[in-house]
């Protein structure tokens, strides 16, 4: 292994004794057309995980508002990626639809302890396979992947299970995810902590799986480099930007987006230079309009992992609501409920047509334009384009939008 790589950052005060620097999120910056243009049928937006080709540069986050296992085809169908949360209620429980609706249903005040009784049914290795087997046989081409995410304490127990049920990509994802995780074994069943502590380091995991591994989540350069050289397939970026996410409060942890994804690039391309393997980061949370995924590829993503956009769509499995991983936590939940509405299908939400004038629908068909008109032909290239501070950028010159709530004074 080589030495941890240090970048020399620029540092301010916020205090005596404690530096600090600027960050940027998405909304601060805008993207800079250099004169050369393209047609939009030129535009490349295909990307690789593992051995695995995408057409459409765009995950489903492993939300159970977000993928289920009937929407998770259809999603994978239109040529995006579905990550289905193994921890969720479609491994817990044969009839989910009844709980679905009793989420949906709840009141604000007693959705937190209805969420924490619910989740904690124990996850069944019966039912892994049986909504393995059910995605994959929804897919049209049966050689796409089935992508299932599940917390670090449970990746040695399930891993034999998941090669068994024929899961093709394991994404392993918590708030942070480390080098090494120590944990206890949970009952699930009583939510009691057992004394023995299970260990889960990485490299040796990574070793082990016959399954593609990708990580997350992470937004410092120097652990981006580490945890590339565990022999990961890809690395999730970002803490706290989601719609339904309240890490950032709750915990006060987070780097705005923008200057996550760009310093973890750097860990990608030192990587590279460094081994000859490519790593792909996948920009995680905080997109909800075609602008976001834009801006997020130029700063360097080669790929997005959204939810509240496909908790929107016709198919979402919880009708018009929304919800994180955390928001069943059983001590701290980190995330909330919230109603996001139905706007459009899947085909919709991914191709178009738009049937909205805020840019939260054919999102593919966004990525294409900004791409055409930066003179970007592949997501490479994309990753390239001028990127600068623009605090008003989202609103010079918007005030009727703004006041009509409209175009782009619309809420996202």
């Amino acid at each position: 292994m080589g030495a941890t790589l240090s970048l020399e950052k620029e540092t301010m005060q916020i205090g005596l004794g404690k530096t600090t620097r600027r960050a940027y999120g998405f909304d601060e910056i805008a993207l800079v057309p250099t004169g050369n243009t393209l047609d939009i049928e030129l535009c490349d937006t295909s990307w690789q995980l593992g051995n695995f080709k995408f057409e459409v540069p765009i995950i489903a986050s492993a939300m159970d508002s977000v993928v289920s296992p009937e929407n998770a085809g259809l999603i994978v169908n239109e040529g995006a990626l579905a990550v289905l949360n193994l921890q969720g209620i479609y491994t817990r429980y044969e009839d989910y639809d009844k709980l679905l609706r009793e989420i949906s249903l709840a009141d604000k005040s007693e959705f937190v302890e209805l969420m924490q009784k619910i989740y904690k049914e124990p996850i069944k290795p019966e039912l892994v396979k049986r909504v393995v087997k059910q995605i994959k046989d929804s897919f049209t081409d049966k050689s796409k992947p089935v992508a299932v995410s599940l917390a670090p304490y449970l990746a040695n127990e399930y891993l034999p299970i998941l090669e068994d049920a024929g899961v093709d990509i394991i994404v392993i994802q918590s708030t942070v995810v480390g080098l090494e995780h120590k944990s206890a074994n949970k009952d699930q069943s009583k939510d009691l902590l057992d004394t023995k502590p299970t260990q889960l380091k990485l490299e040796e995991f990574c070793a082990r799986s016959s399954i593609p591994v990708v990580v997350g989540n992470c937004v410092d350069y120097n652990i981006a480099l580490k945890l590339m050289r565990t022999g990961i397939a890809g690395l999730l970026i970002g803490i706290g930007p989601g719609a339904a996410c309240t890490s950032r409060g709750v915990l006060g942890i987070g780097v705005p987006m923008a200057t996550a994804i760009a310093d973890c690039r750097q860990a990608r391309e030192d990587f590279y230079k460094e081994t000859g393997n490519y790593v792909p980061i996948i920009a995680d949370g905080g997109m909800g309009i075609g602008g976001d995924i834009c801006k997020a590829i130029a700063c360097g993503a080669d790929a997005t992992m959204i939810g509240s956009p496909f908790a929107r769509t016709l198919e979402a499995p919880a009708k018009g609501f929304h919800w994180g991983m955390a928001t069943p936590s059983p001590v701290l939940p980190r995330g909330t409920r919230i109603q996001v509405g139905t706007h459009c299908s899947i085909h919709e939400l991914i191709h178009g047509p738009a049937r909205r004038d805020d840019g939260s629908q054919n999102l593919l068909g966004a990525l294409k334009v900004s791409m055409a008109t930066l003179g970007a032909e592949t997501i490479a290239e994309m990753q390239d384009v001028e990127v600068i501070i623009a605090p008003s950028i989202l609103t010079e010159g918007k005030v009727f939008q703004t006041a009509q709530e409209i175009g782009m004074g619309s809420s996202r």
